[in-house]
């Protein structure tokens, strides 16, 4: 077997031994004599493992007992739409910070619902960042105060949170479980689960439970978070997505949170320290203050230099390093389970193309 090291943003890299695991049981679980894919979502298999992931997460986030953790389908594209659904009841307004793309898009959703007031606008900037805590104009009773704590696409990340009066929300998709955080500063919480968590397929909404009850009796059942909250299980989950999750988090569980993120930290540190001592030739996309742990974005002088980057990092086993088809450049997504040695061999690989290229 030949692994190679996946700087992709999403599905992301998964720890190797996750997939071990999965790929041992895969055609007889836990000596049922079916793989947990075919197992009764409602059998004990099944519910053992679903219970577990959620009790990781409790774990991990040291969650109150006032907050949910509900395993949802949908991304967190369908969230963009849920939360005003639920949040932004009628003649009420929203705050959104517009501070990239995914913002912009659940801006957008939420716009679909209700009234939407930007307290924040940096999104159209050059070089990226997100909104300072001083430039924040909240509204007096807001339904909510929405966040993107981490744009995937621009490499921009929050590294302290506002607190406000307003319950606060924030799409985590993309930095969720990468560094301690403290869940009373937020009234929701939401991930999709493909970078940091597990595959594609499941969404994380962690919700202090009376934020619940605002919803209007006009919302389809199936969208009221309440609904969800009253019943294990409203519907068929994603149950092999769920496992995966539940082997991430019980490895996470492992290796320590805190550990995690002073590894995730030193990773980012080496690559943005070869990018602004490279003398000018990578030029990082975010302003310093702002630069995530998870996905550092950078260009070089030309595109045609990131097109020969990309093939020639691709042939080197180093896969994914374009940057989204939307802003171009180039991306190393680093995510909880990708390993340091993939940082070093892009290091090697980058003062190499310089060499030659520079």
């Amino acid at each position: 077997m030949s692994r190679v090291f996946n700087f992709c943003s999403g599905p992301a890299a998964l720890p190797l031994e996750v997939l071990q695991e999965a790929q041992a049981t895969l055609p007889d679980y836990q000596g049922s004599g079916m793989s947990l894919m075919e197992c009764s979502h409602r059998g004990k298999e099944y519910m053992a493992v679903q219970a577990e992931a959620i009790a990781n997460i409790r774990e991990l986030l040291q969650l109150p007992e006032d907050y949910a953790v509900l395993l949802l389908q949908g991304g967190a594209s369908a969230q963009f739409a849920m939360i005003p659904l639920n949040l932004l009841t009628p003649g009420s307004v929203a705050d959104y910070t517009r501070s990239g793309t995914w913002a912009i898009k659940a801006i957008k959703e939420a716009k679909v619902v209700g009234k939407v007031h930007i307290a924040a606008d940096c999104g159209d900037e050059i070089p990226t960042r997100v909104p300072r805590l001083d430039e924040l104009k909240l509204t007096p009773g807001a339904a909510y105060v929405h966040i993107t704590s981490n744009e995937t696409i621009s490499g921009a990340q929050w590294k302290s949170f506002p607190k406000t009066e307003a319950p606060l929300v924030a799409d985590m998709s993309s930095d969720i479980l990468s560094r301690p955080l403290d869940v009373t500063q937020f009234g929701l919480i939401y991930a999709g689960a493909q970078k940091n968590l597990g595959p594609s397929g499941v969404t994380l909404v962690i919700i202090r439970k009376d934020l619940a009850e605002r919803v209007p009796d006009t919302v389809p059942i199936f969208f009221r978070y309440k609904t969800h909250l009253a019943e294990d299980m409203y519907n068929t989950p994603p149950c092999f997505s769920i496992y995966i999750l539940m082997l991430v988090t019980r490895w996470m569980k492992k290796m320590g949170l805190a550990n995690l993120h002073k590894q995730n930290v030193a990773k980012a540190a080496r690559l943005y320290a070869a990018i602004d001592n490279s003398s000018g030739f990578y030029k990082g996309t975010a302003i310093p203050s702002c630069r995530s742990d998870m996905n550092i974005t950078f260009r070089l002088p030309s595109e045609d230099l990131e097109t020969q980057f990309g093939k020639e990092a691709s042939a080197a086993g180093l896969k994914q390093l374009p940057g989204h088809r939307s802003v171009g450049g180039l991306r190393a997504s680093i995510y909880n389970a990708f390993p340091p040695e993939g940082v070093d061999a892009l290091l090697a690989f980058m003062q190499e193309f310089q060499r030659k290229n520079g």
